[in-house]
């Protein structure tokens, strides 16, 4: 499945540190040869001073060779950079660690650097030493020490750039270290400072503590940014408890699905994967907790996406959904979920959720197909399901017992059928359907006409004035 494999699509938007569990995962699955991906993991931490991850790479890949000498050299280097650095940074902890210190400070940033300048004789490029010994720790793999100092640094920082690249280090920092509660706080600050920001932040570049390059066109400036933030956030919603419904309420919304659409449109797979997981199933009815209507509405939100992006984007977990609820074709949406199963397995962001997104998919199935028919026979729907017959008729029995469908559904054991129905609509509900349906087309006629007396009408209004009459 390697053409559906989006880690090469992914990378070049991810911090290098970010790349490497990306990289493990490829090795893990073996859709790569080991050499491409041992080659790829060295290119990458070469650029970095975890020198021992490197050299012990070098080793791997050339076994009959002797570790160049560059490798002892750039371990001293470092050695000695990080003794400096740290005396730097040590000068302001003592300061800021101070208790008279800490109570002293404010929220305003401007006074509490007169405040230390006047009282401690700290500068803004003394207060700039945490932020260079933060990077650096960040460089050789200490990301616990790396967020504790960016954090200090950006309290005290006046700096507006240095403050948000800041903010993408501590963000990698908290997800590479597995702090999702404290990375989802970190996702929504950056977010709120992406958004607000005149002119916008500019993306991390090669690294998320690098200096970066301002482009010329602020909006621009901000589309990058947030095309970036999008691909970061992938680690913290598909780890964090509540992640899915968040990334749902996050991508959907005009600004980011905006900028998916623009930047991005292969996230279309796991904005519909997450609407997928999202679906409520027999064994999640029972502890569900509130969800939004966006969440509740996603599947629907997500397959008109899908529809207008096709041309830009497409696999089987987009295919599925398209299959399902806009051709309505069960056996191209039985062979699509079939390869969506492989290609949930594989990818690195959703393979614990597989089991799930299998679930979530069957009760879209079931649901659409019991929606068009009245008598069902269950072995059939179960192949629709990619399930065993056995095994398909208790899943879909559970179904029914467990989920609204069991208001409408009645199940004939004897016959192996489901019969399906359904309340006759109240009169009252025709009516109102009715009064709406003609209040529309009332609006398309009185347009049509407003525009008789106009140039001839575009192709759109010919079409309504036609389906009017």
């Amino acid at each position: 499945m390697a053409e559906y494999d989006l880690s090469k699509t992914i990378i070049p938007y991810l911090d290098r540190h970010l790349t490497f569990p990306l990289l493990a995962h490829l090795a893990e699955i073996n859709i790569f040869s080991v050499e491409d991906v041992q080659a790829a993991q060295y290119e990458l931490a070469k650029g970095t001073n975890m020198v021992d991850y490197s050299e012990n790479l070098f080793k791997a890949m050339h076994p009959d060779e002797k570790a160049p000498q560059e490798f002892e050299d750039k371990r001293q280097k470092a050695v000695s950079t990080n003794e400096r650095l740290e005396q730097e940074a040590q000068v302001v902890l003592n300061v800021i660690e101070n208790p008279d210190v800490a109570q002293a400070l404010r929220q305003d940033k401007n006074q509490n650097l007169q405040y230390l300048k006047d009282n401690y004789n700290l500068t803004l490029e003394h207060i700039n030493a945490l932020y260079n010994f933060g990077k650096f720790q960040y460089s050789y793999g200490n990301y616990s020490g790396a967020a504790d100092y960016l954090y200090h640094f950006r309290v005290l920082s006046t700096d507006a750039d240095l403050t948000i690249s800041s903010h993408w280090g501590k963000l990698a920092s908290d997800i590479l270290t597995g702090k999702w509660d404290t990375a989802l706080e970190e996702l929504n600050a950056l977010r709120e400072a992406i958004d607000s920001r005149t002119p916008a932040p500019f993306a991390p570049t090669v690294s998320a503590l690098n200096s970066n390059t301002p482009t010329v066109d602020p909006a621009l400036s901000q589309l990058h940014s947030r095309t970036w933030l999008v691909h970061w956030s992938l680690f913290v919603y598909f780890n964090h408890p509540q992640g899915r419904s968040l990334l749902l309420e996050t991508f959907l919304s005009p600004t980011y699905l905006n900028t998916i659409q623009t930047s991005c449109p292969w996230i279309l797979r796991y904005l519909a994967a997450a609407a997928i997981i999202s679906t409520p199933t027999p064994s999640s009815a029972s502890g569900s907790t509130p969800v939004s209507s966006r969440v509740k509405n996603a599947v629907r939100e997500v397959v008109k996406v899908i529809q207008m992006e096709g041309y830009q984007y497409s696999d089987p977990i987009t295919q599925f959904l398209m299959q399902l609820h806009v051709e309505f074709d069960f056996e191209a949406a039985q062979k699509e979920l079939g390869k969506a199963e492989t290609v949930v397995a594989d990818d690195f962001f959703l393979q614990e959720f597989k089991d799930d997104f299998l679930e979530s998919a069957r009760c879209l199935v079931s649901e659409a197909y019991c929606r068009i028919h009245q008598r069902i026979d269950i072995g059939d729907l179960s192949d629709r399901l990619n399930l065993p017959r056995e095994e398909g008729e208790k899943w879909i029995v559970n179904l029914i017992r467990e989920t609204r469908m069991g208001q409408d559904a009645k199940i004939d054991l004897e016959k192996n059928l489901i019969q399906i129905s359904r309340p006759p609509q109240p009169i009252y509900q025709s009516v109102i359907e009715k009064t709406r349906g003609l209040a529309i087309r009332t609006q398309v006629l009185g347009a049509a006409v407003a525009k008789a007396s106009a140039p001839p009408l575009t192709t759109e209004a010919q079409a309504a004035a036609v389906a009017v009459s």
